[in-house]
């Protein structure tokens, strides 16, 4: 598997071409480029990876601009000190998106992730690359990333990135954003749900669908359910059922 890595920490790029190199004899990395340029240079010149390791925030940019500029189709595993481009990251052919600092767990399930997708794709039906294209694209095109609120004469987009949580209760729904905004809509949670990128928001109850960057902690409960804190003050306590909770647990860790 050939893997191309940008980083513009050329220490932390050799530590991650380590550890996947430990975690799969296979992973041969190509490259590690600390810029934006040096990155689109590269790809004028040389076939595509099978996979790309990140960093988003590069001494002459964001790594985005990369990615917009050139047609990349190669999934792309970013690796970042920062939580803020999640949403933008999986709009940019991604599949993970990884705190640092990594460590080989992080990375081995990241990878463990990347496997399962090659496999799906590789099945009997077409070309891998196509159906990966096409798979992204559905992704892309079905969810939401602007949601539209009527208050009495205007129209008010709200992004998704910015919604801490949705709210249902007497037959209302509430959108709390992260800055402490609250908004009303006519959709139920079910059509939210469906409306939704499931990499960010979850399903939590009948009353909680909640993003996950707005997710402080978790603590056991009764019966072996769960309750999710978020750094947004909530209506009620949300609680995650028995049957739910591993899912949750997967959901948060992706």
């Amino acid at each position: 598997m050939k893997v191309l890595i940008i980083e513009d920490e050329l220490k932390t790029g050799r530590e991650l071409k380590t550890i996947a190199e430990g975690i799969d004899p296979a992973i041969e990395v190509l490259e590690i480029l600390p810029s934006v340029e040096m990155a689109l240079d590269w790809f004028k010149e040389n076939a595509p990876p099978d996979l790309i390791f990140s960093d988003i925030q590069l001494a002459d940019g964001l790594s985005f601009s990369i990615f917009e500029s050139v047609d990349v189709r190669a999934p792309i595993i970013f690796c970042t000190a920062y939580d803020d481009y999640a949403l933008r990251a999986f709009d940019a052919n991604g599949i993970d998106y990884l705190l640092k600092p990594v460590d080989e767990l992080k990375l081995r399930q990241s990878l463990d992730k990347y496997s399962r997708l090659q496999s799906l794709l590789s099945g009997p039906g077409g070309d891998y690359q196509k159906k990966l294209e096409s798979m992204l694209l559905q992704m892309k095109q079905k969810h939401k990333n602007t949601l539209l609120v009527h208050f009495r004469e205007k129209i008010i987009p709200l992004k998704t990135a910015d919604i801490a949580f949705i709210h249902y209760a007497n037959g209302i729904i509430s959108v709390y954003m992260r800055a402490g905004q609250e908004h009303y809509l006519t959709h139920s949670l079910d059509e939210l749900e469906g409306m939704l990128d499931p990499v960010q928001f979850f399903r939590a109850n009948r009353q909680f669908i909640i993003n996950r960057e707005s997710v402080k902690s978790i603590e056991h409960y009764f019966s072996r359910r769960l309750i999710v804190w978020l750094h947004s003050k909530t209506p009620e306590n949300i609680v995650i059922s028995k049957s739910r909770s591993s899912e949750f647990l997967q959901w948060i860790t992706m």
